[in-house]
């Protein structure tokens, strides 16, 4: 697991040495909407694909979401309600405040998550890690995430029906309903083509890490201080909050396991986006990812040791 932490903050350096030097006079904004366009448009639609035609079917795969939407509604609301108090004794802008409540409520559980996951305890992980994602994850950053992203920023607001639309045409939710299908169909995909697709979701992780660091900028000081209870709130009562929900719902297993450390993840890095689109505190956001996931070094390993027991 450190092995993979360290590899995390390697990869994104790579992207902080590129910001700097501007290889091929590359603009940094410009590689990094590329980068997360591609993955998101084509990778991981293949990924999603890939696991869902092949994967057992259980009630874990729809327990699984639903503790995982209630999780991070309850993350969002305790986050609210710190910073609603926080900005009463301390200035606290919009902008702020909305890229803390986006942080300590969404985390990295596709990019980061996969590689964990699967690394901890195999490839038969993959789904949970998707169905997190793709179930709950997206389609709540997407509705929820944009409305509260619209009301503290000063970008596009978007309405409900144009958040329903945008989470409608993303391709890894058409591809998992794809894999669905084909699962559900009895379908055996050649070996052939199952190696083409693995081939071609390998680069996906690399990439989203390599993005988050074009995004990375010094921090300020305010941030490193305001950040604390958002950074308590992701990494540690949203896991506590999972194993509770999970164990009420049910879920055990490899399930209940997969869905605790998901939602011990650091902050998602497509929060970023939703920051920039609306005009959140861009750098904050960045510094949350970045935080998050250093602290993750010492709070990764606790939550899988003490998961490790059921």
């Amino acid at each position: 697991m450190f092995d993979n932490l360290i590899s995390f903050f390697l990869i994104a350096g790579f992207g902080v040495f590129f910001q700097w030097k501007k290889p091929g006079d590359i603009n940094p904004d410009v590689a990094r909407h590329v980068i997360n366009t591609t993955v998101i448009r084509f990778f991981l639609p293949i990924l999603c694909f890939k696991v869902m035609a092949t994967a057992s079917i259980d009630k874990n795969t729809v327990l699984l979401p639903l503790a995982a939407m209630v999780t991070i509604f309850f993350a969002m609301l305790m986050s609210f309600i710190v910073y609603t108090m926080v900005g009463k004794i301390a200035t606290l802008h919009k902008e702020e405040k909305g890229a803390l409540i986006l942080g300590s409520s969404f985390g990295n559980v596709t990019f980061l998550g996969l590689l964990f996951l699967t690394s901890l305890y195999g490839q038969s992980a993959a789904k949970y890690v998707l169905l997190y994602d793709l179930l709950a994850t997206t389609p709540l950053l997407f509705l929820a995430g944009s409305a509260i992203a619209a009301y503290y920023g000063r970008g596009q607001k978007l309405t409900i029906k144009e958040n329903f639309k945008v989470v409608a045409e993303l391709p890894p939710i058409w591809a998992l309903v794809a894999g669905f299908a084909v699962n559900f169909s009895g379908i055996t995909l050649p070996s052939f083509l199952l190696t083409t697709l693995e081939l071609m979701s390998m680069p996906i992780a690399p990439l989203m890490i390599f993005s988050i660091g074009l995004a990375l900028s010094f921090p300020k000081l305010k941030h490193a201080i305001i950040a604390m209870p958002a950074v308590i709130i992701k990494l540690c009562v949203a896991p506590i909050i999972s194993f509770g929900l999970a164990s009420f719902f049910g879920i055990d297993g490899l399930a209940l396991k997969s869905v605790v450390m998901e939602s011990a993840m650091p902050t998602m890095a497509l929060t970023l986006v939703l920051s920039s689109q609306h005009k959140l505190d861009h750098n904050l956001s960045s510094f949350l990812i970045i935080f998050t996931t250093a602290a993750a070094l010492i709070t990764l390993p606790l939550t899988a040791r003490l998961v490790s027991v059921f």
